[in-house]
């Protein structure tokens, strides 16, 4: 019988052994090794922006005073890379917002990850929820996305969260570990991904996780990847929240142990993105 953390039943007292055993373990090796990962924030800006808007949101960019030890990524719509690519700061990294799961062929209004390269961006947003809820995309999808981009020389932003519903029937791990494992299966270099965890109730509906909350959901992830892949890995990877995050709750965020950025939607159109980009100085 699956074991299910939303089942009634509890699970055997073996099992909980196990598994207190192997978070003191973790936490244990945890607490001798400095922590290696580096602040990350990314910005998406979904299907927004133009020509015009472009270019004074670039600038504000340029002219931020943006500390050296956090990695900044921002993600125009694909049309847009190269032109945000070829004026925006270089220590500033471009990503595209989806890519395909094919090289080449027969896939109208599809981009590969080639292209993508080609284009000027070095990351890829993968399995955002507005992909998987809004178009459909599913865990092995993903997986599949993943596999190609990474194996084609793309960093890869993945996204993972549950919906509303999930939260409130208490079943978030079981969705959350449900999509990592379709993105750790095709993965064979973690140091080039980057997991994103956005609840869905979160994004773009002005609630945000509280920090407590995001950092249960990050601990919990930490400790899959511990469990399932590596301790280096779950050491090194680094878990960034989103949902709604702004200048005025980004702070406090930070400040959680294994929340280790953010990705950021609207705000990061607005002025305000330098701020957060700055968050953990």
């Amino acid at each position: 019988r699956t074991l299910s953390v939303c089942a009634s039943k509890s699970p055997p007292l073996s099992l909980f052994l196990i598994l207190s055993l192997s978070t003191l373990l973790y936490q244990d090796l945890a607490s001798t090794m400095a922590s290696p990962r580096k602040f990350f924030v990314g910005g998406n800006w979904k299907m927004n922006g133009n020509k015009s808007s472009i270019a004074p949101l670039v600038q504000i960019l340029n002219d931020g005073q943006i500390s050296s030890s956090t990695d900044i990524v921002v993600s125009p719509p694909s049309i847009y890379v190269t032109l945000v690519r070829d004026i925006l700061r270089k220590d500033v990294s471009v990503a595209a917002q989806n890519c395909h799961c094919e090289s080449k062929g027969a896939f109208t209004g599809e981009i590969s990850p080639e292209m993508v390269l080609d284009a000027g961006a070095t990351w890829v947003i993968l399995g955002h929820s507005e992909r998987r809820h809004k178009f459909g995309e599913t865990d092995e999808l993903i997986g599949r996305k993943v596999q190609l981009a990474l194996s084609a020389g793309l960093k890869v932003i993945a996204c993972i969260g549950e919906q509303l519903a999930d939260r409130e029937a208490g079943c978030t791990t079981d969705v959350v570990f449900k999509q990592i494992k379709a993105i750790a299966d095709n993965v064979t270099n973690w140091e080039k991904v980057v997991i994103a965890y956005e609840p869905v109730w979160a994004i773009g509906t002005g609630r945000t996780a509280s920090p407590q909350q995001a950092q249960e959901v990050h601990a919990s992830l930490r400790q899959w990847l511990h469990t399932n892949v590596s301790a280096e890995v779950a050491l090194s990877t680094r878990i960034i929240y989103g949902g709604s995050v702004n200048a005025g709750n980004c702070k406090e965020l930070a400040k959680e142990e294994d929340v280790d950025g953010f990705l950021v939607g609207g705000a990061s159109l607005k002025p305000e993105f330098v701020s957060i980009c700055c968050a953990k100085d």
